[in-house]
C-alpha cells in the first residue's frame, strides 16, 4: 500500500547525482534548477499520494514499515534499511517536500548568475534527501544517517561562499557544535540499546519494537540518563541553550539556505526526534522538566536578542531560535501534538519570512549595484518605505509577521496559543506551570515587538537607501514571488487544521491525526502527573484573550517607536546604553564560549604543536637525521673520488697490517 515510500528520498538523491556530476557541463541554469526543483516536487507528489491513502484508513492501520534491504544482522541484533510510515512521518515529509519544493523554485531566481549554481542545487537536493531519510527511518541507525547527512549539508551550504572567511568560520562552527550534540545522541542510543539487551534480551534500535517494549522501562534512573543524552543531541540540531550560537551565524549562507535550514529541515530534527521517542521521554519526569525549562529559557533569551539586531536575516535567525524554544516547551509539558503543530505552522510563516527577506535583499542589492554603492543591503537602517516598490513581498511578509505574532485567525495563533495553554494547564510540573506560561507569554510579546519592528523599519516610513538607488528598487520576478504567495497563504490559513477544542468551530484535525502516535506517551505520562483540578474554560478563554493582548502590546510598542515617534529608539539607547550594548552583542555568549572553550582549545592545540609535535616528535626525527648527517660528514671523506687517495689508503693499510704482524 505504501510500498512506493522509497521514492521520496530517491528523487532528490537522483537530482543531487545529476547536478553534482554533470551540472558543470550542463551550464544552463534553467535546466539545472529545473532538475533540482522537479526532483523534490516529485517527492512531494508521492508524499501527497501516501497522505491520501492514509486518510482513508482507520487509525490502527496507519503504521507501515517498508524494509528496503537487510543491513546489519549480527546474532540477536537486526537493523534493516527500512522506512516507517505513520501519521507523524507523513506530516514531516509533507513539510519537507512541500516547503522544500517552493524553496528550490525560489532559488532558481535568487541564485541567478552564481558561479556555483549547479553546486548549490546539488547541495539543496542532498539536504532534502538527508532530512527525508531522518524522518522516515524506522530505526535509530537510519535516523542517524539522515541526522549526520543534514549536518554535513549544513556545513556545505552555510559555507557555500567558501572564499569568505566569515562563511567558512560559520560553517565550521555549525559542524563542530552539532558534533557535540551528536555525541549525546549516540550515548543515548547506546544506553537504551544496552539496557533493553542486558535486562530483557531485546537487542533492538527499531522504533516500533522499542515502543512495544517501552512498558518495561523504569521511571527515571537509566531512562533519565538516556533521554538527557538524546536531548543534548536535540539541542545541537535544534539550536537550544547552550548549543544555539551556530544558528545565527548560519546567515552567512545564501538566503534560500536560511529558509531551508530554519523552516523545513535541520532545526526541526530535534523536535521530531523527541516526538518520535515521546514514549521513552515521558518515562523521565526529570528530563521532561529540563526540556520545558530549557525551551522556555531559549524562547525568551533569543527573543531579547532579536529586539536589538539590525541585519534583517539575523533578526529572523534569533526568531527561529526563539520559536524552537516554544516547540521544546510544548514537548516538555507533554503537549507533543501542539509542538509538532507549531513545527508545521512555523515552517510556513518562517520560510515565507526568510524568502521575503531574500526578496528585499535581492532588490536592495540590485539597486545599490546599479549606482556602484557599497552600503549593506541587509541592514534595515538602509531600508524603509519598500512596501510601495515591492507590494507582493510586503503583503506576504506582513501576513507571515501577523501569523508569528499570534494574532487570531492566522496560523501562529492556533499553534502558539495551544502551547501557552498547555504550559499553564498541563498536569506534569505542578507550581512551575505558571512560571513556564509567564515566560512563554513574555517571549510572545517580544516576538510581536521585534517582528513588527522589522516590518516597520523595512517597509514603512521614508526610504533610507541612497537617493540615487531609489529608482532601481523593484518587485522580484514571479519565480521568487510565487513561492511567497503560496507560503503566505499557508501562513494565513494553515492553523485551521488544529483549532483548539474550546473554539469548537472545527474539530482539531491535527490532534486527532497524531493521537495514535502519542497515545502511549500520554498514557505513560499520566502515571506521574499531578492530577489536580483541570482549569476551567473561563480560565482558558481568559488566558487566550490575555495572550492576544500581550501580542498587541508588543505591536503597539513597535508602532510607537518605529512609525509614530522614530526618535524614541535613539533616546532609549542613550538612556540605557549598557543594556543595549549587551543585548546587541547577544549577551556576549559567543565571547564567553570563546573564553571558556575555544581559546583554551586553541592554546592546547598550540602547546601540542609547538610543545610536543615540534619539540618531541620533530625533535626525535630531526635528531636522528642530525646524527646520521654528523657521521656521514666524517665518513664522506673516505669517498673522495680521487684515485691517488684510494691508492694511498691501500698502501697505508698494508703498512699498518705488516707493522701489526711484525711487532705482534
Amino acid at each position: 500500500m505504501f510500498d512506493n515510500v522509497w521514492l521520496i528520498p530517491l528523487f532528490p538523491l537522483i537530482g543531487f547525482l545529476i547536478n553534482g556530476l554533470f551540472g558543470k557541463k550542463i551550464k544552463n541554469e534553467a535546466v539545472i534548477g529545473g532538475i533540482g526543483t522537479l526532483m523534490i516536487f516529485l517527492s512531494f507528489l508521492v508524499s501527497c499520494g501516501i497522505l491520501m491513502q492514509m486518510i482513508g484508513l482507520p487509525p490502527e492501520q496507519r503504521v507501515f514499515e517498508k524494509v528496503l534491504f537487510p543491513w546489519i544482522h549480527s546474532g540477536n541484533f537486526k537493523a534493516d534499511m527500512a522506512f516507517l510510515v505513520d501519521p507523524l512521518s507523513v506530516i514531516m515529509i509533507m513539510v519537507v517536500t512541500g516547503v522544500g519544493s517552493l524553496i528550490h523554485l525560489y532559488s532558481i531566481g535568487y541564485m541567478h548568475g552564481e558561479e556555483g549554481f549547479y553546486r548549490f542545487f546539488a547541495y539543496l537536493n542532498l539536504f532534502c534527501m538527508s532530512m527525508l531519510l531522518l524522518v522516515l527511518g524506522s530505526n535509530m541507525l537510519v535516523m542517524f544517517i539522515g541526522w549526520e547527512g543534514v549536518g554535513l549539508c549544513s556545513y556545505l551550504l552555510i559555507g557555500y561562499y567558501f572564499h569568505k572567511k566569515s562563511a567558512g568560520d560559520a560553517a565550521k562552527k555549525a559542524f563542530v557544535m552539532n558534533r557535540v550534540g551528536d555525541f549525546g545522541f549516540l550515548i543515548g542510543l547506546f544506553t537504551l540499546y544496552w539496557w533493553f539487551g542486558s535486562n530483557h534480551n531485546i537487542w533492538t534500535v527499531n522504533f516500533v519494537e522499542i515502543k512495544a517494549a517501552s512498558h518495561l522501562l523504569p521511571y527515571s534512573g537509566v531512562v533519565t540518563f538516556a533521554t538527557l543524552c538524546f536531548f543534548v543531541g536535540a539541542t545541537g540540531k535544534s539550536a537550544q541553550i547552550p548549543l544555539f550560537t551556530w544558528l545565527p551565524d548560519a546567515m552567512e549562507g545564501p538566503t534560500p539556505v536560511s529558509a531551508l535550514i530554519h523552516a523545513a529541515t535541520m532545526v526541526t530534527a530535534g523536535v521530531y526526534m523527541i516526538g518520535r521517542m515521546s514514549f521513552v521521554f515521558v518515562k523521565s519526569p526529570e528530563t521532561m522538566m529540563v526540556i520545558a525549562v530549557v525551551g522556555a529559557a531559549t524562547a525568551i533569551f533569543a527573543a531579547t536578542i532579536g529586539t536589538a539586531q539590525n541585519d534583517i536575516k539575523r533578526v529572523l535567525a534569533y526568531s527561529t531560535v526563539s520559536q524552537l524554544g516554544f516547540m521544546f516547551l510544548a514537548m516538555g509539558v507533554g503537549a507533543f501534538s501542539a509542538g509538532i503543530f507549531h513545527l508545521m505552522t512555523h515552517a510556513f510563516f518562517k520560510a515565507c519570512l526568510f524568502l521575503g527577506s531574500g526578496s528585499v535583499i535581492h532588490s536592495m542589492h540590485h539597486a545599490l549595484h546599479k549606482i556602484h554603492a557599497h552600503d549593506d543591503a541587509q541592514d534595515m537602517r538602509n531600508m524603509g518605505g519598500l512596501r510601495k516598490a515591492m507590494p507582493i513581498t510586503f503583503l506576504t511578509f506582513l501576513v507571515s509577521t501577523i501569523a508569528i505574532s499570534g494574532i487570531p485567525g492566522f496560523s501562529g495563533f492556533f499553534s502558539k496559543d495551544e502551547i501557552l495553554w498547555m504550559a499553564f494547564a498541563n498536569p506534569y510540573h505542578g507550581n512551575l506551570n505558571i512560571v513556564l506560561w509567564a515566560i512563554g507569554a513574555i517571549a510572545a510579546c517580544f516576538t510581536a515587538f521585534y517582528m513588527f519592528r522589522l516590518v516597520f523599519m523595512t517597509f514603512f516610513g521614508e526610504c533610507r537607501i541612497n537617493p540615487k538607488a531609489k529608482g532601481y528598487l523593484h518587485e522580484s520576478p514571479l519565480v521568487i514571488t510565487i513561492p511567497l504567495m503560496v507560503l503566505g497563504t499557508l501562513a494565513a490559513v494553515g492553523g485551521y487544521l488544529g483549532m483548539p477544542k474550546i473554539l469548537g468551530m472545527l474539530p482539531n484535525y491535527f490532534e486527532h491525526w497524531l493521537d495514535p502516535v502519542f497515545e502511549l506517551a500520554n498514557e505513560y505520562g499520566s502515571t506521574y502527573a499531578h492530577h489536580g483540578a483541570h482549569p476551567s474554560h473561563a480560565i482558558e478563554w481568559g488566558l487566550m484573550g490575555l495572550s492576544v493582548v500581550i501580542a498587541l502590546v508588543g505591536i503597539a510598542i513597535a508602532f510607537t517607536m518605529y512609525v509614530k515617534n522614530t526618535e524614541l529608539p535613539g533616546k532609549f539607547v542613550a538612556t540605557f546604553p549598557t543594556l543595549h550594548r549587551v543585548v546587541y552583542n547577544k549577551w556576549y555568549v559567543d565571547e564567553l564560549y570563546d573564553y571558556i572553550f575555544v581559546n583554551p582549545c586553541k592554546a592546547f592545540g598550540q602547546f601540542l604543536w609547538k610543545g610536543f609535535d615540534v619539540l618531541v616528535i620533530d625533535g626525535v626525527v630531526n635528531g636522528v637525521a642530525n646524527v646520521v648527517m654528523g657521521f656521514s660528514g666524517i665518513f664522506r671523506y673516505l669517498q673522495s673520488g680521487l684515485i691517488y687517495n684510494y691508492a694511498f689508503s691501500m698502501v697505508l693499510g698494508v703498512v699498518v697490517m705488516l707493522g701489526y704482524f711484525i711487532f705482534k
